[in-house]
């Protein structure tokens, strides 16, 4: 598991990213990888640790900790220390249907449990991982993978996000004929439209649907069921239908003003931007352009972020970003040990491009809107907000209070909700009649069976809210159990 030696020889390097203020003129990836040469020496500080956290995916106090589709770290990160990439792409091609993905937009809660993060920053596992598998379609190594015996059994997935592509491949590789719906206009899901281009451009989602799709997988897009086409015309036509439509309800801000014309919630923004981007590089005007206007985001997580970058590239006047929560510390607390996900501070892409740009952090943190106001035209002129505390009670529960006299007038033109997301949008679910409980289908983990027989969900759709690669683990793990569903024995894992 690399050089015996190499955690102590060799330090981690942060990988390269292009310089801010050039890459906020253009929508092309922020980040760009190591050379080989520094990939062997960041794998030779892989440990040879008795127990290799870094892959035993798990929740721990609410958080992921490390890889929860098993990632075969140790094993490839060996391979890249003594060059044989080939071999390291096969082994991570086990475990991982889509690593150019993850590669580029998970939080690497792997990188969290590494045994060197113990004392010293960890190994730099999501470079790693995305070099491997650029490589892999570099050197022509990726070729479709086509099966060459068909079970006569015919599967309907709904929802083209990671959850669905990762069912799909899986249950296609087994030799069902799989169909997957989409109701947008491309096939994707939040990889298309909800991640921006400069955290994942759109040509590698591509990349990916056109190999699956050459490997005998059919993409039907701007297909919505209960509108185009029925459940139970889907249900008559397929053996077996996996509900993976993510959890797309936004949560929105109930609050006085909240009328106003130029709020919008977070992935009406980057949706439109996208779109626009992608079919005619913003020539159709059909997104919300917030060039010389003061903007504002209501969310502290990574959408928030990223509409934080999107609007520094359509060359806002100044962009702010609240928060409720305190500023995080800059090394883990005594309630926050290893090998937890570490809630420590950190510099993401947008907040660095702000920083560099304005010469601040965009973030305010413990602070609450109070309200919104519009001018005589119905447009929106300014936020309120007030300072908040984060105290606990005498049951150890925390709760937020005012701070009296922290009040606070934000000039803002426009503003995107950017706090998260409620569950899974109701109408696809009841044209399948499925049970629901907190706004998520009712179906338990590892079964994803749903109380209609032959309808399974997984992904966010099933757990709510959730990272890439818990999408792509529910999708593994559906497509083995439709498999047995349909065949009696599976031979996936």
């Amino acid at each position: 598991m690399g050089k015996a030696t190499g955690f102590m020889e060799y330090t981690r390097e942060k990988a390269s990213e292009r310089n801010p203020i050039t890459r906020i003129k253009d929508w092309k990836e922020y980040s760009s990888p190591f050379s080989d040469e520094t990939l062997s020496k960041q794998g030779a500080r892989c440990m040879d640790c008795g127990t290799p956290f870094c892959h035993m995916g798990m929740e721990i106090k609410g958080a992921t900790t490390g890889c929860p589709i098993n990632n075969l770290i140790p094993e490839w990160n060996d391979l890249v220390y003594r060059g044989n990439w080939k071999e390291a792409l096969d082994r991570l091609l086990k475990t991982n249907n889509f690593p150019e993905f993850t590669g580029r937009v998970c939080p690497a809660p792997c990188e969290g449990s590494c045994v060197v993060a113990i004392s010293d920053p960890a190994v730099a596992i999501k470079s790693i991982e995305r070099t491997i598998i650029d490589k892999g379609f570099e050197e022509g190594w990726i070729t479709p993978r086509i099966p060459q015996n068909r079970t006569g059994k015919k599967i309907a997935i709904i929802g083209s996000g990671p959850a669905g592509l990762a069912s799909a491949d899986q249950l296609n590789q087994a030799g069902h004929s799989v169909t997957v719906y989409e109701r947008s206009d491309r096939a994707g899901g939040l990889l298309t439209y909800g991640i921006p281009n400069m955290k994942l451009e759109k040509e590698i989602v591509e990349r990916r649907i056109t190999l699956l799709t050459q490997e005998g997988i059919d993409f039907v897009t701007n297909t919505e069921v209960g509108k185009d086409i029925t459940a139970q015309e889907l249900r008559s036509e397929y053996d077996a239908v996996i509900l993976a439509t993510g959890a797309q309800k936004q949560r929105d801000l109930k609050i006085e003003g909240r009328e106003a014309k130029g709020i919008h919630l977070a992935m009406e923004y980057l949706t439109s931007t996208t779109k626009s981007l992608l079919d005619s590089n913003f020539k159709d005007g059909n997104y919300i352009d917030t060039e010389g206007k003061d903007v504002i985001v209501i969310g502290g997580g990574d959408t928030g972020a990223d509409c934080v970058a999107t609007a520094l590239r359509q060359n806002c006047r100044s962009v702010v970003q609240f928060g409720k929560h305190p500023i995080l510390p800059a090394s883990r607390m005594p309630d926050n040990m290893w090998p937890e996900y570490p809630n420590v501070f950190s510099l993401d892409y947008a907040y660095a491009e702000a920083d560099a740009k304005f010469g601040k952090d965009p973030r305010q943190y413990s602070i609450q809107t109070t309200k919104m106001v519009m001018d005589e035209n119905g447009d929106l002129k300014e936020l309120h907000t007030i300072q908040m505390e984060k105290l606990k009670d005498e049951n150890g529960q925390f709760f937020f209070k005012e701070i009296p006299g922290t009040e606070k007038v934000w000039p803002a033109q426009f503003v995107f909700i950017a706090i998260g997301f409620e569950g899974t949008e109701q109408p696809v679910l009841s044209q399948f009649s499925v049970n629901t409980k907190n706004q998520k289908i009712d179906a338990k983990y590892g079964e994803y069976t749903t109380n209609i027989d032959g309808v399974f969900a997984a992904g966010d759709a099933r757990r709510g809210q959730s990272l890439i690669v818990w999408a792509i683990n529910e999708g593994r793990e559906v497509a083995r159990e439709v498999d047995l569903y349909l065949m009696g024995a599976t031979v996936l894992s």
